[in-house]
């Protein structure tokens, strides 16, 4: 009797099975950064453009990214209980905390999509605020930090953090702008406290992307270096 060929093309180890499935929570994980990305670029295009439709769309879409959360954390800890590798853990972990950031990505373009909608209703307000050249740092910030983390590249990662203070330096300058506008003209109060809202949402989603490039460099170095100030590599020490 010849071999049990169908048994043999059916054989799979452990380690394969394992490998499959660290190669689908990557794939969920760089699918869930695209949809956040786009949410945040209709968001902000609705609001420049305002595009009511658009701004209902980003809101209603906000649970898609809601679901691959859930998604992913359920990959994530079926691989845990594995026991898997030092640098396998280390991907799990990251995986679970950027999809976290990716979520949160997610929310503050549906809160930019609610003001839009909001301020759609109302005529322009007048003031002279560079809410597009924010979005521009913020979205440039959290595409830069999703590429380090596709391309496992913790150097290009941590180019992406010092980005975080000029987009803090410009929701400031924003808002003592609106604040002043506020005081000049309390009828634009309303439609000034959405902008505001909007920048701070803006500024937050650096304060995420930032979140991801520390995440990127933990993954690949094994070096935690939030809060610590060493977004930039250390000098090397002389001998």
């Amino acid at each position: 009797m010849g071999p049990d060929r169908c048994g043999a093309m059916s054989f799979q180890t452990a380690d394969e099975t394992d490998g499959q499935e660290l190669s689908e929570l990557k794939r969920r994980l760089l699918t869930m950064a695209s949809h956040a990305e786009r949410a945040v670029n209709q968001a902000v295009h609705a609001l420049v453009t305002r595009d009511h439709d658009l701004a209902l769309q980003v809101k209603e879409n906000d649970g898609i990214l809601d679901r691959f959360e859930i998604e992913i954390d359920e990959l994530a800890i079926k691989l845990l209980a594995k026991a898997p590798l030092p640098d396998d853990l280390r991907l799990v972990t990251a995986a679970m905390k950027i999809s976290q950031n990716l979520e949160r990505v997610g929310d503050e373009a549906a809160k930019i999509a609610k003001r839009t909608r909001d301020l759609c209703q109302e005529t322009p307000v007048k003031v002279n605020v560079d809410l597009p050249r924010m979005a521009r740092l913020a979205l440039d910030m959290l595409k830069a930090a999703l590429d380090a983390f596709g391309n496992r590249d913790p150097a290009a990662a941590r180019t992406v953090i010092p980005g975080d203070l000029e987009v803090d330096a410009l929701n400031k300058a924003i808002s003592r702008e609106l604040v002043r506008h506020m005081t000049a003209h309390t009828a634009a109060i309303p439609r000034c406290l959405h902008l505001i809202t909007v920048s701070k949402c803006l500024e937050r989603i650096a304060d995420h992307a930032t979140n991801v490039a520390e995440e990127v460099v933990y993954l690949c170095e094994a070096q935690d270096i939030r809060h610590t100030g060493k977004g930039q590599p250390a000098p090397a020490s002389v001998a």
